[in-house]
């Protein structure tokens, strides 16, 4: 069994943390999140992955390499230009040698892979479609099957009010190498809007397999915290990683004991931050590697990368703070605010709510 991996999209809800940093690689509690993704892909038997890039794959390359570390052989295809996610299927087609998993590159879930391999497996169709339900639809592509579980109609992201499911896709596919047949080599093409229905129009079996599990597409900044509450609450456990030596850090949950002081459970701390005196932790706060946090400082419902600086006295509250960033003393960085690599925030500076921040060209010396 193989899988691809969509990696390709540029991240720009994300934006300016996917200006240095390409979507797939964003950390998740300190990892990239791709490197999760294929983590759960190892740990389910399936140790071939084609990652279908476009935006800064070099990044990607050159944290993964050839997948050895991970126990895994990974194939990169690069677009030219965005092929849409059944164009990008077509253009890595001569690396599919059978049935194959499509993973979309920012969807965060607890699905079983090999539960709906053997789903798959029964069903005997040319496809298999994860679904979960959801409140409300009108966001997401609806997908109508009979009581055998056989799709029959899809509809894109119908009025609430009118959907008729509140079963959607939710992005993770097992497909039949046939598939490929059905889309057009060379343009933009869309596996949802175009290859799905027209495979249904032709007779084709494609079956939805519906689950309750944990689902959270992290392509926004809201939904990048949340995802990270979601496990600190317990909502999700994140499966172990396929190389053992990336698990770094400390994790306090609700109920441990010997919390050191300044820790607000639950709270993420990585190897290698610096807590002075007074700092607070917490609740909901993530800290990367060698995040320094000075006296008196305050993070909660946030996450902070690595190297960041956060000085004496500074207040730091729902935020996203991206590699290097420095924050000055008694500064106040307010909820929904995104602050880009390396950018400096000045002492005492008040940054209003769902600001977005990026570091100040360097002027040349003359």
């Amino acid at each position: 069994m193989q899988a691809v991996v969509l990696v390709g999209g540029e991240g720009t809800r994300l934006r300016p943390l996917t200006y240095g940093t390409p979507k797939p690689m964003v950390p998740i509690f300190g990892v990239p999140f791709l490197e999760r993704t294929l983590s759960r892909l190892k740990h389910a038997g399936i140790d071939e992955v084609i990652l279908a890039a476009g935006y800064l794959p070099q990044a990607i390359r050159d944290h993964f390499g050839d997948g050895s570390r991970l126990g895994m052989r990974l194939t990169y295809v690069v677009e030219s230009e965005p092929l849409g996610t059944a164009g990008a299927l077509k253009n890595v087609e001569e690396h599919i040698t059978g049935p194959f998993f499509v993973l979309n590159g920012d969807v965060l879930t607890s699905l079983d892979l090999r539960k709906m391999m053997d789903f798959h497996q029964r069903t005997g169709g040319v496809g298999a479609l994860h679904s979960i339900r959801v409140d409300d639809p009108s966001a997401f592509g609806c997908i109508v099957h009979d009581d055998r579980s056989r799709i029959t109609s899809f509809v894109e992201k119908p009025p609430r009010e009118t959907a008729p499911t509140n079963e959607i896709n939710a992005g993770t596919y097992l497909l039949s190498r046939e598939v490929l047949d059905a889309i057009p080599a060379g343009r933009n093409v869309s596996i949802e809007r175009e290859t799905f229905p027209a495979l249904i129009a032709a007779g084709a079996s494609l079956y939805i397999y519906g689950t309750d599990d944990y689902w959270i597409d992290i392509g926004r900044p809201e939904h990048y915290l949340r995802a990270h509450r979601d496990v600190l609450d317990g909502r999700l456990r994140l499966d172990p990683l396929a190389d053992p030596e990336r698990n770094g850090g400390r994790l306090w949950l609700r109920g441990d004991v010997d919390v050191p002081e300044g820790i607000r459970v639950p709270a993420f701390v990585a190897d290698g931050a610096s807590l002075s005196p007074g700092a607070v932790i917490g609740p909901h706060a993530v800290l990367g590697e060698r995040v320094i946090v000075g006296p008196g400082a305050k993070i909660a419902l946030s996450v902070v990368w690595d190297d960041a600086v956060i000085e004496g006295g500074a207040q730091i509250l729902g935020s996203i703070l991206a590699d290097g960033v420095r924050v000055g003393r008694n500064a106040y960085v307010h909820d929904g605010t995104v602050v880009g690599h390396e950018a400096e925030i000045a002492a005492e500076t008040v940054v209003e709510p769902h600001s977005r921040i990026v570091a100040e060209p360097a002027v040349a010396q003359a």
